[in-house]
């Protein structure tokens, strides 16, 4: 029996997008331990997945933190890893690999680097979908890949009966108009009006919901919409995961609860302008999919009801 490592420390969506590869990992190596390094924000999540033996803490202190670099490495030291799945593949996670294996190949240290195509640059290769990326940094790995390129997210979920009897939601749909401060190209700007036509249309059959995280509660206020809270706190990840998946339909910014939402196989609809594609995040599912748009500031309530009225129905 050996340890096996998997290197994730975040975003949302991205551990989202990541569950099928730890799942393929896991059944290749289901005679081994399989142990996960994140960040904080991600710990007692990453706990609720069946696939880990046990997950271990990366503060990401900077790397001048001599001290801390030097007992983290010491930590990992610890578990002899016989392979590492670098599933970040950022340069903290490459910084890694300089120092505990430093000349490894991929049968050893398996990233997108160090399974890089022959034939591609590093930046050709990071145009493809996320998920091709995954798969075949796996494949070529040695892994076989069932679950890499469906994504399932449910492992994350959790008993919500006491929110949802509190706010008494049935039938709801949930709205996500929030973005990080220094990404508002991402932020449409019209779902109070894509709530009027729904409230028009289906008067009361829904509840029309948002939860926001910790930073937007007061920006919740500006949004025509029951707010979801618990003791007045955002709710954890796992709860958000259940609220998700037990909704009618999502509306969603390119952020991560919309790549939750793909991969609870809710029905729903990300909205894209020009900062990316829903091509190259993956985020398009058979229940889940994308507008996409040169200008969000442009793209009409209308447009957006339209499709949300094709798929209730």
């Amino acid at each position: 029996m050996s340890n096996i490592l998997i290197i994730k420390h975040g975003s949302l969506g991205d551990i989202a997008q990541a569950s099928g590869a730890i799942q393929d990992i896991s059944d290749f190596h289901k005679d081994d331990k399989v142990y996960l390094l994140t960040s904080k924000p991600y710990i007692d999540l990453f706990k609720k997945n069946p696939c880990l033996e046990d997950i271990i803490l990366d503060k990401r202190l900077s790397r001048f933190n001599l001290i801390y670099l030097y007992s983290l490495m010491r930590e990992l030291k610890k578990y002899k890893f016989q392979k590492v799945f670098d599933l970040q593949n950022s340069s903290r996670s490459s910084f890694y690999k300089r120092i505990l294996f430093p000349s490894a190949h991929s049968a050893i240290w398996s990233s997108s680097e160090t399974t890089l195509p022959k034939d591609q640059s590093k930046e050709e290769f990071d145009k493809k979908p996320v998920l091709d990326r995954f798969k075949h940094q796996l494949d070529s790995s040695g892994l076989i890949t069932n679950k890499t390129m469906l994504p399932d997210f449910k492992w994350a979920c959790s008993n919500i009966d006491n929110i949802k009897k509190e706010f008494d939601l049935d039938k709801y749909i949930i709205l996500f108009p929030f973005c990080s401060p220094h990404l508002q190209i991402k932020k449409w700007p019209n779902y109070n009006k894509l709530i009027d036509l729904i409230k028009n249309k289906f008067k009361d059959e829904y509840k029309i919901i948002v939860a926001p995280g910790p930073d937007e509660i007061n920006m919740a206020n500006e949004i025509n919409a029951i707010s979801i809270l618990k003791e007045n706190r955002s709710l954890d990840i796992s709860e958000l995961a259940t609220l998700i998946k037990e909704s009618s339909f999502v509306v969603a910014n390119d952020t991560g609860p919309a790549h939750m939402a793909a991969h609870l196989e809710t029905k729903g609809l990300a909205l894209f302008g020009s900062h990316t594609t829903a091509y190259k995040v993956s985020i398009e599912r058979q229940n889940f999919k994308a507008i996409q748009v040169t200008d969000l500031n442009k793209l009409s309530p209308e447009k957006v009801f339209e499709y949300l009225i094709k798929s209730l129905n």
